[in-house]
């Protein structure tokens, strides 16, 4: 926006012709010159002198009036007309960080709508953010998307994740009310439910298998997970809307809000983060690189009260990869 007033001619040679001075100054000029241009036409005598005398004295006038409106309107432009507009430019500067600072603080850097399928450009930015970062936060579901994105990096850093309880079933019902409503009538809640338990057992093989990425990975195993998934890094927060149902067509992939440090919305989420993986009411649980198969078999029975085999172990795994190739290739991150 342009703090300079509507209607500013631009010069005060231009500014003269419209005014009224201007135009009393027009009228002088041209009796001047009828005055002249009659007194030349006319015979000796004293009417002749008598309109040159008054074309003269007119032009003499229109110049001293010229002549004087010119210095009091580059006078009054200094003292009233510059330091109004050098006032409003101020004005306007100091209205526009203002707005850009509400917008850092407020607003989304990115909105990603929703889709069926992994969007390239939104997994593109977040891996961006993910190298940079040394602390990934992760508040969702299972962690399978946390397990792949890691093994895609080329950074190391500590995450710290919060996931679901698959032991509880208020934990799961969330993200399954969610699913039944994007597959419509012929959705099967309990069906809904068995694959999404699977889903936690194969996200936590694959944050095993992560392992090497990380110099420590915290698990914080909840049973009242908030239903919108968090991804925490240090320059952002992604917030991926899984409570909004409201916005119309349910899609797979929810709408996601990114807001960068600084933000209210980052100071936010971070805090609640922080608050809910430090809390005593979860099962806190760690793996680092030198956590063992043996190890992990034992911290998997004891998140999900089922014991797991090597074979079993196994087959999460190749489940486990099986969706990191496709998830990579539908995001276009490589493999």
């Amino acid at each position: 926006m342009s703090a300079k007033p509507a209607g500013d001619r631009g010069n005060l040679l231009q500014e003269l012709f419209w005014t009224r001075t201007g135009l009393l100054l027009l009228i002088l000029v041209v009796t001047s010159g009828t005055c002249l241009a009659i007194s030349s036409t006319m015979d000796p005598g004293a009417i002749r002198n008598f309109v040159l005398s008054l074309g003269t004295g007119t032009m003499i006038s229109a110049v001293v009036g010229f002549t004087q409106t010119l210095i009091t309107s580059s006078a009054a432009q200094r003292a009233l007309v510059t330091p109004v507009v050098e006032e409003s430019r101020k004005a306007l500067r100091e209205l526009t960080f203002e707005y850009r600072a509400l917008d850092r603080e407020f607003f989304p850097t990115h909105v990603f709508e929703p889709t069926a399928r992994p969007d390239p450009v939104f997994n593109q930015v977040m891996m961006q953010d993910l190298e940079r970062t040394r602390l990934y936060g992760f508040r969702g579901f299972a962690g399978r998307y946390a397990a792949c994105r890691l093994l895609l990096s080329q950074a190391e850093c500590e995450l710290r994740a919060v996931l679901a309880d698959p032991r509880d079933d208020d934990a799961i019902s969330g993200r399954a009310r969610y699913l039944l409503r994007h597959e419509g009538a012929d959705g099967d809640y309990d069906t809904i439910v068995d694959r999404l338990r699977e889903q936690i057992s194969i996200g936590l093989v694959g944050l095993f298998c992560a392992r090497s990425r990380c110099s420590r990975i915290d698990l914080t195993i909840v049973s009242d997970p908030p239903l919108d998934r968090l991804e925490l890094f240090d320059d952002s927060a992604w917030l991926t809307l899984y409570s909004n149902t409201s916005a119309g067509i349910v899609r797979l992939y929810p709408r996601t809000l990114r807001f960068s440090e600084g933000s209210f919305l980052y100071g936010m989420e971070r805090a609640e983060f922080l608050r809910i993986s430090n809390s005593k009411a979860g099962l806190h649980v760690v793996i680092t690189p030198g956590t063992t198969r043996e190890d992990f078999l034992v911290l998997f029975e004891k998140i999900t009260g089922a014991p797991l085999t090597a074979e079993g172990f196994r087959a999460l795994e190749e489940k486990f990869h099986a969706f990191r190739r496709e998830f990579s290739t539908s995001a276009q991150l490589g493999s």
